[in-house]
């Protein structure tokens, strides 16, 4: 693709927040039809990078960036993400731009809507006009075509699982007349690997159509299989571009950490070996399940009957909807729920969230924006809220204990701790949640919930939207606190790979209910007949049916 004209053009592209530099000196340029990956590490400047292109408010709000941005072959200033949309550039965030009370079809052609004409409006204005609503959800389904995927066009988002979220968000940018670039960041994120398999056709077929593609993922294979170039950011750099045909998973990952992913892997390996010999299952059941069924939209949970043992990693997998994601939400009370739950014994309150962090659990939710951070408060504020309002942390007792007053110097130590621990890549622990990366404001969720000293842990897709040194990173420090504090983790993910790594056991859930449950050795054909549904005739795949393999 030298010898065609590039559609855009970085040039020296820098950008610094608050005097932190994020990014300096990047350039690269993404030919018509091109489909370009983009991987880095948490933090090394990919999403910045994105902001600055798509003209995001805050890159305007804190003094703009250095360089510049060639579109179609002319240099182009954007005041504003509408004027990038304009000359056909899409953007696919991170996390969703939706809005929840509306439905498909109203996202997908959100500002875009379809209008009855009436003479009427000639003389009265546009604002008695009323929406042609067969049109739109015509225009809707072509857009949703294209992905190969069914959705909806009449349901809401906040009943959508977030699989099919993802998907609408796409779908809006294909549903725009004059599109010639759409950015991607972490699409497939969120989504089964059936799903991301049908995503990565679409993107294919987009860019044989002449579409030029900027794929961001942490997902290495995908960058192998889908991209025509790579291009590596670390530490704010651009550190190199290549093609992406007879490279590897592993020079990528060397090129983004800077360091030999095969020594990573050694130690990695000796520690999951002391850690499985070091680790046997206790007998003690310390958490049963009984009967479970929880309401919760696009994840429902059926009758989920679970036993977890004392100091165990289990986990969770299945595909999309299944409820593998209701099981927490439900038990945590962030969605109707009944049945019979017990902690050591004793009856745990459903449908009451206090009274569940009362008895010393604890919950990383898949939906760190929405549900796990205060996005106005700093990474100190964050970390300790929870344990200061169910365990009186970080309380200082005046006048004999009539009055209590906050320890900030407390919080503050606190959030440098696991800032140091999980390598949080911040400005101090009185930064802003909401101006943090996707996976630092990750790490934020996992550290308070681990400042409540929980006994037992759930852990709902911990690594989603992380980068592969953050994700070894993450998985590491759930084990080290499993191991050097004796913390039951339940986690659930729908990486299959990811549970074998972490977990003893691994429990597939299917329509709402626990298909089997296998140990994290047994064989992937194995998983793959639990996820698809095993024959209702058959006894549910156990343990010991599969301790051989």
């Amino acid at each position: 693709m030298d010898s065609v004209e590039p559609i855009l053009s970085l040039r020296g592209i820098g950008k610094a927040f608050y005097g932190n530099r994020v990014l300096t000196d990047v350039s690269f340029d993404v030919a018509p039809g091109e489909i370009i990956g983009l991987v880095g590490e948490n933090g090394a400047g990919k999403s910045t990078l994105m902001k600055i292109l798509f003209a995001m408010p805050v890159i305007g709000e804190t003094g703009g960036f250095e360089g510049s941005i060639v579109f179609n072959g002319k240099e182009v200033k954007f005041r504003n993400s509408f004027d990038a949309l304009d000359v056909g550039i899409g953007m696919v965030h991170q996390e969703f731009s939706l809005i929840p009370g509306f439905t498909t079809t109203e996202n997908i052609l959100l500002n875009r809507e379809s209008l009855h004409g009436s003479a009427l409006i000639d003389i009265f204005g546009p604002r008695i006009s009323t929406l042609d609503r067969l049109t739109m959800e015509s225009r809707a389904q072509k857009a949703i075509a294209k992905l190969g995927v069914t959705l909806d066009p009449k349901m809401l988002i906040r009943e959508m699982p977030v699989g099919h979220k993802q998907f609408t968000e796409i779908a809006r940018e294909l549903c725009r007349e004059n599109v010639k670039l759409i950015v991607l960041d972490e699409p497939t994120a969120v989504l089964t690997e059936s799903e991301a398999e049908v995503l990565l056709a679409t993107l294919r077929l987009l860019a044989a159509e002449g579409i030029a593609i900027i794929f961001i993922s942490h997902r290495l294979r995908e960058i192998v299989e889908l991209c025509d170039r790579v291009v590596v950011l670390r530490d704010g750099r651009k550190i190199e571009d290549f093609p992406a045909k007879g490279t590897s998973i592993k020079e990528i990952a060397s090129l983004m950490v800077g360091r030999s992913m095969e020594a990573q892997a050694q130690i990695d390996a000796a520690s999951e070996a002391r850690l499985r010999q070091d680790g046997a299952q206790q007998a003690e059941t310390i958490l049963a399940i009984e009967n479970l069924w929880v309401d919760m939209p696009g994840e429902t949970v059926r009758n989920v009957s679970l036993q977890v043992k004392q100091g165990e990693i289990l986990g969770i997998g299945g595909l999309a909807g299944q409820g593998k994601l209701g099981i927490p939400n439900g038990i945590m009370g962030l969605a109707p729920a009944g049945g019979s739950v017990t902690l050591r014994g004793k009856p745990v309150a459903l449908n009451a969230p206090r009274a569940v962090l009362e008895r010393n659990m604890a919950f990383v939710s898949e939906d760190r924006r929405g549900v796990g951070l205060l996005l106005d408060e700093g990474i100190d504020w964050n970390i300790a809220f929870t344990a200061m309002q169910v365990q009186d942390k970080f309380l200082k007792p005046l006048l004999g204990g009539l009055l209590q007053w906050r320890s900030d110097a407390a919080m503050a130590d606190l959030a440098a701790e696991y800032i140091k621990l999980l390598e949080i890549k911040c400005t101090g622990p009185g930064q802003r949640a909401g101006n943090l990366s996707g996976g630092n404001q990750q790490k934020v969720c996992l550290a308070k919930a681990f400042a409540l000293s929980p006994d037992v842990l759930f852990v709902s897709e911990p690594t989603r939207g992380i980068d592969i040194g953050a994700k070894h990173l993450v998985l590491d420090t759930l084990k080290k606190h499993n191991r050097e504090y004796g913390t039951t983790i339940i986690m659930v993910s729908s990486e299959l790979e990811e549970l074998r790594s972490v977990c003893d056991r691994i429990a597939i859930v299917y329509e709402g209910r626990i298909e089997g449950i296998l140990p994290h050795t047994a064989r992937v054909e194995e998983f793959g007949i639990l996820m698809a549904g095993a024959d209702r005739d058959e006894p549910p795949l156990s343990l010991a049916e599969g301790s051989e393999q």
